[in-house]
Formats: C-alpha cells, sequence, structure tokens
C-alpha cells in the first residue's frame, strides 16, 4: 500500500488549530505522575468523539483501539502524559499558575500530537489490515508508566511501536531517526550515613556523617574515569546532599540521592555495585554506618534498525520537515518507552521543537515553550509511519 502524502498533509493542515488548542488546554491543567485524572478524561473524552474504544490502564493510563477493514498485526502509537513538580514560567497566557506544576517536558505536546494523528487515522481505517492502538502513558517521569501497560498485558503480541519525543535542542523540522541505543538506562540510588553527633570542639567524641557523606560523592565522581572502559559512556550524577544542623554540631546523619545512566548492561550493573562498594568502604574508614539502596527507573531505549530506517524515509516525505539525522548522538537522558520495544521492534524518534539556539529553553526548566510548528509535524509523523508499515506486511 503507497500513502498519499500530501492528503495526509491537507488533513493533518485542517486540524492542526485543534492540535495546538489541545496542547496549551493540556499545559494550563498539568498533572503529576500517576495523579493524571483531569488529564486522561480529556484524552478519553476527544477518543469518544472520535468514536475510538478506549479503557483505563492503571488509574490514569488510556488506551485507544482502531481496528481496519480486516484482521491483521497490531501497532501501538504512544505519548505521555505526564508533568513535573516545577513552576510554570514560560510566561504565555496558557501557563499554569495555579500550582507548582509544569509541563516543561514536552508531554502536553505528545498528547495534542497522538489526539491529532487519531484524528486522521479514524478516516483511513479502511486503508489497512490490522489495529492501531494510541497508548496515553501516565508516569514516565519517575518511569512507573510503561510497566502498567505491560503488567496488564496489553503489550503481548504486538507487531510493532511508535513513539516519538518533542526535543527542544532540534529546531523545528529536524527529525533524528538513529539506529541502536539512543537513549539510556536510568537507576536512581539513595545513600543514608549515620553516625554520632556532637560538640565540633569536641571531634573525638563524635562520628562525623557530614564528612563521610562529603567523601562519598568525591569518592563516587571518580568510578566512571577509573573503572570503566573509556569507550563505554556512562554517568554517574548527584543531586542531593542533605545534612547538618548547626555551624558548631557535628552531623548524626546525612542524605544523598543520585542517578547512574548507562547504554549497556554490563556496565550499568558494574557501576551500581561500585557505588555500593564505594560507599560502605567510605562509611567504614569514619566509622558510620551507611545504607545504599536503587530503585530502577528504565532500561536503555535501542531503536529496531529496520524501524529507524522506514521512520526516516517517512519522515523525509512529510511537509516541513526539512533536516532528517540518521547518525544522531545518543543522550544519557532516559525514557521508558524502552519498556515497549522490550515486546516489539519500534523506534522513538526526537522530533524537533525548539527555535534558535538563543531562544530554545531546555527541558525541565521553568521557562521551558515548544516551538508549535513541530505539533503538526509530530502528528503527520504518527500517521504516515502507521500507515506506512501497514504498507510494509
Amino acid at each position: 500500500m503507497s500513502i498519499d502524502q500530501m492528503a495526509i498533509h491537507e488533513q493533518i493542515e485542517q486540524i492542526a488549530p485543534q492540535i495546538v488548542a489541545d496542547r496549551r488546554h493540556l499545559h494550563a491543567h498539568p498533572e503529576l505522575s500517576l495523579e493524571e485524572y483531569q488529564t486522561a478524561a480529556f484524552i478519553a473524552a476527544r477518543l469518544d468523539e472520535l468514536s475510538i474504544a478506549h479503557r483505563s490502564i492503571g488509574r490514569t493510563g488510556v488506551l485507544g483501539t482502531l481496528p481496519g477493514r480486516a484482521k491483521g498485526p497490531r501497532i501501538m502509537l504512544r505519548a505521555d502524559i505526564d508533568a513535573l513538580p516545577l513552576r510554570d514560567g514560560c510566561g504565555a497566557p496558557w501557563a499554569n499558575t495555579a500550582s507548582e506544576v509544569n509541563h516543561a517536558c514536552g508531554h502536553d505536546g505528545h498528547i495534542a500530537a497522538l489526539l491529532g494523528a487519531a484524528a486522521v487515522l479514524v478516516q483511513h481505517r479502511d486503508d489497512f489490515d490490522g489495529v492501531i492502538e494510541f497508548a496515553f502513558q501516565p508516569a514516565e517521569e519517575i518511569g512507573a508508566g510503561a510497566i502498567l501497560f505491560e503488567r496488564a498485558k496489553e503489550l503481548e503480541g504486538l507487531d510493532q511501536v511508535f513513539g516519538l519525543h518533542l526535543v527542544s535542542g532540534l529546531p523545528a523540522g529536524t527529525v533524528d531517526s538513529t539506529a541502536g541505543a539512543q537513549w539510556a538506562s536510568v537507576d536512581k540510588f539513595t545513600i543514608d550515613v549515620t553516625g554520632r553527633g556532637g560538640h565540633v570542639a569536641q571531634p573525638q567524641l563524635s562520628q562525623d556523617a557530614l564528612v563521610t557523606a562529603a567523601s562519598i560523592v568525591v569518592e563516587l565522581q571518580q568510578v566512571v574515569a577509573r573503572e570503566l572502559d573509556p569507550f563505554q559512556p556512562a554517568v554517574v550524577g548527584i543531586g542531593v546532599l542533605r545534612c547538618g544542623e548547626n555551624y558548631n554540631i557535628i552531623a548524626s546523619s546525612a542524605h544523598i540521592e543520585g542517578t547512574v545512566r548507562a547504554f549497556d548492561e554490563a556496565v550499568r550493573a558494574q557501576l551500581l555495585a561500585a557505588l555500593e562498594r564505594i560507599a560502605r568502604g567510605v562509611g567504614e574508614a569514619h566509622r558510620t554506618r551507611v545504607v545504599f539502596s536503587t530503585r530502577p527507573y528504565t532500561d536503555a531505549l535501542s531503536n529496531d534498525p529496520g524501524a529507524a530506517a522506514l521512520a526516516a524515509q517517512v519522515a523525509a516525505r512529510v511537509p516541513g520537515v526539512d533536516h532528517v539525522v540518521t547518525d544522531g548522538v545518543a543522550n544519557a537522558t532516559g525514557d521508558d518507552f524502552a519498556v515497549f520495544l522490550h515486546h516489539a521492534p519500534g523506534v522513538y524518534l526526537r522530533v524537533g521543537s525548539g527555535g534558535t539556539p538563543s531562544t530554545s529553553v531546555p527541558h525541565h526548566s521553568y521557562g521551558f515553550a515548544l516551538n508549535e510548528a513541530a505539533l503538526p509535524i509530530a502528528a503527520e509523523l504518527h500517521v504516515s509511519y502507521a500507515l506506512s508499515w501497514f504498507g510494509t506486511r
């Protein structure tokens, strides 16, 4: 089956104002991970308007199902739906000023683009044999959403998965469809140090948790440089160090939080083991007690070569896309779309949503704003990839 790209583009253009309006509404009403009740209701209402059957996944996930003209393979299109605990400083009329919650990662755009794609794909249900599913996934930011679809067994028997992430670091009109490992695994680690407090004038009577914690932080920064193959990319980052009560009191406890990012499972395991070994060793050297714990957020995300090649071909045909990247640089951010890719081949695109380098604001910052020119492009990529994939069957 060959698709009429210009016909699809015209259909997208007709609903582009609705896509933008949906995104602005969602941006003004963000919700945190696993609390996306209004967001899920908004999605369900839109699917109802399109006569697309849907069901809940967990408390706030939504899965829509669009059967074609006859039985056939299943493809799942995915959008994440949660926001971040961050004030909104984008300055737009649709900024959220009611709470300290912000769609500062662009998930509002992901939802709007997939809803737009659903509105167009309904018009093509007689053009494919099989099923298109629309997965609106909660809790990507905490690595707890994709697994809900897995536990509900909705990923079993899938033939293909497709997703995309709007990226402010790429200008609108650029699409990155690079094969292989492109997003890192993510693990959070915590280290709790317990010592014995006291007066700084009598250090011999105490066990300083602050000094232990500071030493641990310094030592952990050497793991990547001194224990890994230099050709294995990885990150050990520490974002939290809390301890101390007053300038003349030796701290009795300390708390550290950090993250490990890797692209290889063996490296991931090696890093986590090394961090625990070093933390415990430093604690023992300082006569303090150390408790080390980890929480996995997601595995590394690797694009299937065949799917990435098809997506690159599709993107090159989409009006508004002027640059397709197939040799992009891997990024140490993570995304639990990796769970979907454990069940079926597929691809996760990076879709440019930035402006000029001087105007683009990084994700997860309070001033983050999307270039809305990327929204119709994202919607058209969903549509064109799904129909093109059916055409290869």
